[in-house]
């Protein structure tokens, strides 16, 4: 792992969390911020997604670089936030140019919502204010994981979602770091065992989970609060069309950690952020990327199940208090 093991260690990413939790309200929004533009793609997979400027990430279209992703809670009535982030950026004149003036931009932030609406009372839902908040508050230290931002209200196979970011440096001397917001239909723990299923992708003891005795716990409650959304970063100097493939190669990480992925009421999304500027020619090193993208996509799911806690007025458990054991030795970095 590199850094803070996290989506910022690679260059120029920034990441902002706003949410609101308690009085009726349990959702977020999460911004991954590029404000030098970063070359963008993107690969959904789950059957329900709901999303923004997608279309525009086709390597067949125009624009290359967008500044900001914005990740949120409230099924499609979520997709506001984005005009906020849209907001923040422009008003720093930040985005894609179409006149001489400095505030002549606009601002290219693609975007994805999980469904979170029973959480908190009905209505309760992010709007502009979320994105901008989230704007506000980025910075390139390590973000806050668990029921943070995006993952506020998130569920995950009967246990609380939440947020996970993990990073990695290639053989080749790129930083690929991922974040995801974990609300899957599946599951990312193993019942009989009560451990994620990406376990095996721990580095260096980073989970911190002791290794328990085979055990019949039973399987957690299914939850129709579903849909993972993510990022995937790298500093390498990637096309539209290798973005696309590095998010695609995301996937696999999911389906790896949540078990079953990509179903029909999920809407499971993963950009992918290219921030370098030196061209990869080589398709052994854009190989080498994409296991690494897989790999922090994994570890990232398993991160946010990790640093879930118990939110007050939810009935959902945490990980940690399901599997006590298991989990007493859990990472809870960042919460």
């Amino acid at each position: 792992m590199s850094g803070h093991n996290a989506i910022t260690d690679v260059a120029g990413v920034r990441v902002g969390h706003h949410h609101r939790i308690g009085d009726g309200w349990l959702t977020g929004t999460t911004v991954v911020l590029t404000p030098d533009g970063a070359v963008g793609g993107v690969d959904c997979r789950g059957g329900a997604p709901g999303t923004r400027e997608t279309d525009l990430l086709d390597p067949s279209n125009l624009v290359e670089r967008v500044q900001a992703v914005c990740l949120t809670g409230g099924s499609a009535y979520g997709l506001a936030a984005a005009d906020g982030v849209m907001r923040w950026l422009a008003e720093r004149g930040l985005g894609f140019r179409v006149g001489a003036q400095p505030h002549e931009v606009v601002p290219i932030v693609p975007a994805a919502v999980l469904f979170d609406l029973p959480a908190g009372q009905w209505g309760n839902r992010p709007d502009a204010g979320f994105g901008f908040l989230a704007c506000e508050a980025a910075t390139d230290e390590q973000p806050a994981q668990g029921c943070v931002g995006a993952g506020a209200g998130a569920i995950t196979g009967g246990l609380q979602g939440g947020i996970g970011t993990a990073s990695v440096v290639t053989a080749s001397d790129h930083t690929v770091g991922a974040l995801v917001a974990v609300n899957a239909a599946g599951s990312a723990v193993d019942p009989g065992s009560g451990m994620p299923w990406a376990a095996d992708h721990e580095v260096d003891g980073e989970f911190g989970l002791r290794s328990p005795e085979p055990r019949d716990v039973g399987a957690a409650a299914g939850s129709p609060l579903n849909t993972t959304i993510g990022v995937i970063a790298t500093d390498a100097g990637l096309g539209k069309a290798q973005c696309r493939r590095l998010a695609g190669a995301g996937h696999d990480g999911l389906a790896r950690a949540v078990r079953p992925a990509h179903t029909m009421a999920d809407g499971d999304t993963l950009f992918a952020l290219a921030t370098g500027t030196e061209p990869v020619t080589d398709h052994r090193v854009l190989d080498e990327l994409c296991a690494a993208a897989a790999e922090c996509v994994a570890r990232s799911v398993v991160h946010g199940v990790l640093a879930a806690t118990a939110v007050p007025g939810s009935d959902v458990p945490a990980y940690r208090d399901r599997y006590p054991p298991v989990g007493s030795a859990g990472c809870g970095r960042g919460t």
